[in-house]
């Protein structure tokens, strides 16, 4: 017999937290989104059908076991929900915010085609929330003493946050080398506080310090010290630097004096959040300009929405196939929308000048290799989108590792992503592997996270037969 708190989703309309107004979130750059109470979650969560497959689970990369905690939660039984979310996850709470649910987990929800998905973000992000205010979540379990052999991870993001946490607990000593001067990578700097507030991230960050994790902030690897001078400090190496090298708008006048770099306007915007001095400070502050960004995925409606927020005159996106093909998430271009963004659908630029972007319309012809339909110029159609700020948002490719480190015998693909073994996750050099974005390419944070656990594993099993092998020699 089905339990009586579930399978409600005929009854019950599916409810996403409410979102603050919009002249009230422009204005700061607080998350959006009121935080469910007690009641709500768990209404919300008796929705779950309980199905016999859970498409959820099976299209959560981390494969999260969310119809079980979705139960606990329905039946008021939060700190096991927590704890049953925590058991895949190293940062449940980050990932509820941030994920894009609508192409993953809740987009795969049996009930979602005619009613609606169980809101599976807003749960999980409630749960851990309530989890951390209830001090429910604990110190890291260290579970054997395995501090003799080190771990050198280069890159404080997701992926690299992930194994701290999961080789910290198998005991090793984990030392962290990171380029900025707080960890987390994208999610302290890259991603605005409206999608996720600073300091969810730095209380995960915080609490690999209690652990034990060591961090080396300001720390570039080829500066610093060599990629080889990293490997004869440690047992091992993880390479999880991402991906941050901006694609670049080929085009007449893409490197004037008013074209920015996404992440570069990003990261100031970010560092001004968080109180610091930031060079150049006007040459990053919207306020008062029109702004025109050129890209349709994620990082560009990070930037429509914070030039938003600094008060700008006016905010275009400028993206050169149509609204069903953009990359970016739905839930996004809709909150930009909200927020008075106004989407220029295919347009392409043609030439960028101190007076704006001259874009040509274009049109979508036939699918090329990936399946999408490519997009055509309109013979006579160019247009001007006045701006005094352009944002090139574009996605991100891998910066040349092999000469930034110092080790051309490092082996990268042609995409310049390091080449890994499919298996071992190792790379060319014996010892050191790599995850996340810098592997993958640019991709989901979720997916970083799930790098950082299987990798953890591979690592796990080369210090241990590491070891053996030393034993066996002495």
């Amino acid at each position: 017999m089905a339990d009586a708190k579930m399978l409600k989703f005929t009854a019950l309309q599916q409810a996403y937290p409410a979102k603050r107004g919009v002249d009230e979130r422009a204005q700061d750059f607080l998350e959006i989104a009121r935080p469910y109470i007690v009641a709500k979650a768990e209404e919300q969560a008796s929705r779950c059908s309980q199905c016999g497959i859970p498409f959820c689970q099976v299209h959560c990369p981390l494969h999260n076991n969310i119809p079980d905690w979705l139960k606990l939660t329905a039946e008021g039984r939060l700190e096991e929900a927590y704890e049953l979310s925590a058991a895949t996850s190293t940062m449940p709470e980050i990932c509820g915010r941030i994920c894009p649910q609508d192409r993953l987990c809740e987009g795969n929800c049996v009930i979602e085609k005619d009613f609606g998905s169980v809101t599976i973000g807003s749960v999980e992000k409630f749960i851990t929330d309530t989890a951390w205010d209830n001090g429910w979540v604990k110190p890291v379990r260290i579970i054997a003493d395995r501090s003799g052999q080190s771990v050198g991870i280069i890159g404080a993001g997701p992926a690299g946050l992930t194994a701290a946490e999961l080789l910290r607990t198998k005991g090793y000593t984990v030392h962290v080398y990171d380029r900025h001067d707080r960890a987390g990578g994208l999610l302290t700097y890259g991603i605005p506080g409206f999608k996720l507030e600073k300091p969810v991230v730095m209380r995960r960050v915080q609490r690999l310090i209690d652990a034990g994790v060591v961090f080396h902030q300001s720390f570039e690897v080829g500066r610093d010290a060599s990629l080889a001078e990293l490997r004869e400090r440690h047992d091992a190496i993880l390479i999880a630097t991402g991906v941050y090298a901006a694609r670049q708008v080929d085009v007449p006048g893409a490197e004037g004096p008013n074209v920015l770099a996404a992440l570069d306007y990003l990261t100031a915007s970010n560092r001004a959040s968080f109180g610091d001095t930031v060079a150049d400070a006007a040459k990053f502050d919207a306020s008062g300009k029109h702004v025109v960004v050129i890209g349709g995925g994620d990082t560009a409606m990070d930037c429509v929405r914070t030039a938003v927020r600094q008060g700008a005159a006016s905010v275009k996106c400028l993206y050169r196939r149509d609204r069903a093909n953009m990359p970016g998430s739905v839930r996004e271009v809709s909150h930009a929308e909200e927020e008075g963004v106004e989407f220029v659908w295919l347009a392409a630029p043609a030439a960028i000048s101190t007076v704006g972007v001259t874009a040509t319309r274009m049109r979508l012809g036939q699918p090329g290799a990936d399946g999408r339909r490519a997009p055509e110029a309109e013979p006579g159609s160019d247009f001007t989108a006045h701006a005094d700020i352009v944002i090139k948002a574009l996605g991100f490719d891998p910066e040349p590792l092999p000469a930034l480190f110092g080790a051309p015998e490092l082996s990268v693909t042609r995409w310049g992503t390091l080449r890994v073994d499919g298996q071992t996750m190792m790379s060319s050099l014996p010892g050191v592997f790599g995850a996340g974005d810098i592997v993958r390419g640019a991709s989901l944070v979720v997916w970083a996270v799930r790098d950082g656990r299987d990798v953890t594993t591979q690592i796990h099993q080369y210090l241990r037969a590491r070891a053996g092998a030393a034993a066996k020699a002495a």
